[in-house]
């Protein structure tokens, strides 16, 4: 978990130093599949707390 977090402070501090203006393509590949991760995360427990799902 550790190795992870230090991961994900890099990978954010990378992000901010873009020399180009407008955002790149793996930016928002990034950014929709950790959308659709949250997305389904919360369905999911939506799902279980209504008892859709058992």
């Amino acid at each position: 978990m550790r190795r992870f977090a230090m991961k994900a402070l890099f990978t954010a501090l990378t992000f901010r130093r873009g020399e180009r203006e407008g955002i790149d393509w793996d930016r928002r590949i990034l950014i929709f599949s950790t959308a659709v991760t949250i997305a389904l995360i919360t369905l999911y427990v939506w799902g279980k707390a209504n008892s859709r799902w058992e």
